[in-house]
């Protein structure tokens, strides 16, 4: 995740929340990078980059990450992801690149002016999957086809200097909640750069501020309906009735079967107190670690020594392949 604005609802429901699984899956290595590299290829503030990694490592640990068990770091901490990203791009067809949405979307009518670390931004991701040797991204939906991307970058690499390098990393996609979406425009993904602070649920709001936003949620004027089918017509209802079945660990279709014919006058306080309950801790949890930089700086220390020790190895290796000198 970027150390850009607050982390929302849907990067906890879509990834964070998913990321805790993994860690206790039986033979499992876990890294989870704050991707700093990432989040200076927009407009940003130096001033406010540290801490804001920092606060992003705090929402990992509040969310359930386990810091001894799995390494958290910081991107920029280990030069290999950039190194790595320079040595995938000579390696990479600009057509592939071209054809990447999310550079179309944050782009915009301003493509011509968008800086070349927006555009390759797919490359370093490729690198920081791979790096790593990665066989498993936890990934959303909308992150589909930069993984594409680090398939075909590790086979073209395994094809031109050593079959089987790499290992072509697999997608997890998991959870009722695998695209959040705004909650003022149920068409549009839930997101930290929206100008309208009510369009998402952030991890630093505290209750009150929780319940304002879920009754101003955009809805319609029926009630909710019978079955998941006539749902697929009516984005704000979907995207809240799906927010309540993430929350309260009920499948949508369970989630529908309470709800079905009631109106959203009965539905929105429901959602609010399985909201509430389920963030509060983790906010807590939040301010309380981010009441302790310090401690934070060691943790990220210790993740960085961790990814480095991996990733120094594996750019070794890549360099020996290529023919680089050492």
């Amino acid at each position: 995740m970027q150390p850009t604005s607050h982390l929302h609802l849907g990067n906890y429901l879509g990834a964070l929340r998913n990321w805790v699984a993994l860690q206790n899956e039986p033979g499992s290595e876990c890294l989870y990078g704050v991707v700093d590299l990432h989040a200076i290829t927009q407009p940003y503030d130096p001033a406010q980059l540290k801490n804001a990694t920092r606060e992003i490592a705090a929402a990992y640990i509040a969310g359930g990450i386990d810091p001894v068990k799995s390494a958290i770091f910081a991107q920029s901490a280990v030069p290999a992801h950039a190194e790595l990203m320079w040595l995938f791009a000579t390696v990479t067809q600009m057509g592939k690149l071209e054809r990447m949405t999310q550079f179309k979307d944050k782009a915009g009518k301003n493509a011509e002016r968008a800086g070349l670390g927006l555009f390759a931004y797919p490359v370093l991701m490729a690198a920081d999957i791979l790096v790593y040797k990665a066989t498993h991204v936890p990934v959303g939906e909308d992150q589909k086809q930069h993984l594409e991307l680090a398939r075909d970058i590790a086979a073209t690499f395994n094809h031109k200097f050593g079959e089987g390098f790499f290992p072509l990393p697999e997608p997890v996609i998991t959870g009722e909640a695998t695209r959040v979406m705004s909650l003022r425009d149920g068409t549009q993904k839930m997101s930290k750069s929206a100008e309208s602070d009510m369009s998402r649920i952030n991890l630093t709001d505290d209750a009150d501020a929780i319940a304002n936003k879920i009754k101003k949620a955009k809805t319609d004027p029926h009630p909710l309906p019978e079955t998941l089918e006539d749902l697929k017509t009516r984005p704000e209802a979907d995207n809240l009735l799906t927010l309540y079945a993430a929350l309260s660990g009920q499948s949508k279709a369970e989630a529908l079967t309470a709800f079905a014919g009631k109106n959203f006058s009965e539905f929105k306080p429901a959602l609010v107190e399985v909201a509430v309950a389920h963030l509060a801790p983790i906010t807590a949890r939040m301010r309380d670690l981010m009441a302790d930089p310090v401690e934070i700086d060691r943790i990220l220390t210790r993740g960085n020594e961790k990814a480095n020790a991996i990733a120094n190895g594996v750019l070794r290796d890549v360099k020996e392949k290529m023919g680089f000198w050492r």
